[in-house]
C-alpha cells in the first residue's frame, strides 16, 4: 500500500478509519483532516455499493490522506494497518435495515465477523490507546415512550441491529478481556451530504427533485432522531479524547419527527406537492420510535450544533447542487433500480 507524502516536521498521530468511504465515515474523514493537523488518516473500505471513491474526491490526493481498499474480515489487510494505529474509528458496516431482510448473512459476515478480525488485531496493537466502535440507536428497539440510556436492555428487532448489537458487545467484551481501549458509541438516524439514496431523506430528496414519489412505509407515523452528520462527528472526536474505556455513549440530535412529517418538510423546502407521496405496505418488523438520553455525553461537553430545520435545508440544497454524484447510482446502476423496484415499485 502507498506510504503518505512527506510531511514536515513534528509527531503525527496515525488514524485508521474503517468504513471512511461510506456516508458517516467519509464525512468523519473529511473532519478529521480539517480539525487535526497532525492526524495522517488512513481510510480502509472493501467500496460496496455504498462505499464510493466518489465520497472521498477531494481527499484522494491529500498529503495526510490514504486510501486502502479492503475488506475488514481479512486478517491479512487489517492487522498491519491495525497494527501502525493510535486510533482506530470504525465505521465499516452493512447499515440498511431493508436490506437486512434481505441478505441476513451479509451482515453477520461484515459486522460482526469484521468487527472481530478488526478487535483480534487490535488487541495485540502495540500504539494503540482507542478504538470507537460505532454502533446505533437501533440496537435498544422500539420505544413507545421515554429515551433510551446506556444501561437499558438491548433488544434488535431486525438482522442489522442484532448485527450491530452483537458487534457492540464484543467490542465491550474486548475491552473487557483484553484491555482494548474501547468505547461504543450509539447514535440516532443521521442525515447530511454524501449520504446514498436508499435511506429515506437522499431518497425522498432525489425522487422529489425528478417528480417521482416518494414511497412512504405505512402510516408515516414513526419516529425518528435526526442527527446531523457532523454533529455525530464532534461526538466521536470528543470521546476520542475524554471517553472513558469500556463504556457506552449515546449520540443523538432531539430532533423527533414522524416520518410523515419529515416527508412534508422535504416536499415544502422542495416546492414540490404532497401528492408525492406514495404510502406502501409497512417492511416487517418495522420499529416505531427510537429516543435516545445523551445527558452522559452531555456531560463531557457535547451538545448538537446544527439546527434541524437549517440542517434539512442545508442537506435540501447540497442534492440539488450535485447531481453529478447520486445521478449515477440512481440511473447508471443497474443493482440501485432492481434493488428499489423490488423494495418500492412493486409494493402494493
Amino acid at each position: 500500500m502507498a506510504p503518505f507524502r512527506t510531511i514536515g516536521p513534528g509527531r503525527m498521530v496515525n488514524v485508521l478509519v474503517t468504513g471512511g468511504a461510506g456516508f458517516i465515515g467519509s464525512n468523519f474523514v473529511r473532519y478529521a483532516i480539517d480539525t487535526h493537523t497532525d492526524w495522517l488518516v488512513t481510510t480502509l473500505d472493501k467500496l460496496t455499493y455504498a462505499g464510493r471513491r466518489e465520497n472521498l474526491h477531494d481527499l484522494l490526493e491529500h498529503p495526510r490522506h490514504r486510501f486502502v481498499q479492503g475488506d475488514i474480515t481479512d486478517a491479512v489487510v487489517t492487522t498491519k494497518l491495525v497494527h501502525e494505529a493510535e486510533i482506530i474509528v470504525h465505521f465499516a458496516a452493512e447499515t440498511h435495515v431493508d436490506r437486512s431482510l434481505q441478505s441476513a448473512g451479509e451482515f453477520i459476515q461484515t459486522d460482526v465477523h469484521g468487527t472481530f478480525v478488526l478487535l483480534d488485531a487490535a488487541r495485540k496493537a502495540p500504539q494503540l490507546r482507542r478504538f470507537v466502535q460505532i454502533s446505533t440507536d437501533e440496537v435498544y428497539g422500539s420505544i413507545s415512550e421515554g429515551t433510551s440510556k446506556e444501561t437499558d436492555e438491548l433488544r434488535p428487532r431486525n438482522p442489522y441491529s442484532a448485527s450491530k448489537a452483537g458487534a457492540d458487545r464484543l467490542a465491550y467484551s474486548y475491552w473487557a478481556t483484553y484491555g482494548v481501549p474501547t468505547v461504543i458509541t450509539r447514535a440516532s438516524n443521521n442525515y447530511g451530504a454524501f449520504q446514498y439514496p436508499e435511506k429515506i431523506i437522499p431518497l425522498f430528496i432525489t425522487n422529489a427533485l425528478e417528480n417521482e414519489p416518494l414511497p412512504l412505509y405505512g402510516d408515516g407515523e414513526n419516529v425518528r432522531d435526526w442527527l446531523h452528520v457532523l454533529d455525530h462527528c464532534r461526538g466521536i472526536d470528543l470521546l476520542i479524547e475524554k471517553g472513558s474505556d469500556g463504556e457506552v455513549y449515546n449520540i443523538g440530535g432531539s430532533n423527533e419527527i414522524k416520518n410523515i412529517e419529515l416527508t412534508r418538510q422535504v416536499l415544502k423546502l422542495l416546492e414540490r406537492p404532497e401528492t408525492l407521496i406514495a404510502h406502501v405496505a409497512d417492511r416487517p418488523g418495522h420499529d416505531r420510535r427510537y429516543s435516545l438520553d445523551t445527558s452522559k455525553l452531555r456531560k463531557l461537553g457535547w451538545s448538537p450544533q446544527v439546527d434541524f430545520q437549517a440542517g434539512l435545508k442545508e442537506t435540501v440544497a447540497w442534492y440539488k447542487e450535485n447531481e453529478w454524484w447520486w445521478q449515477p447510482i440512481k440511473h447508471d446502476n443497474a443493482g440501485f433500480q432492481a434493488y428499489y423496484d423490488k423494495q418500492y415499485a412493486k409494493n402494493p
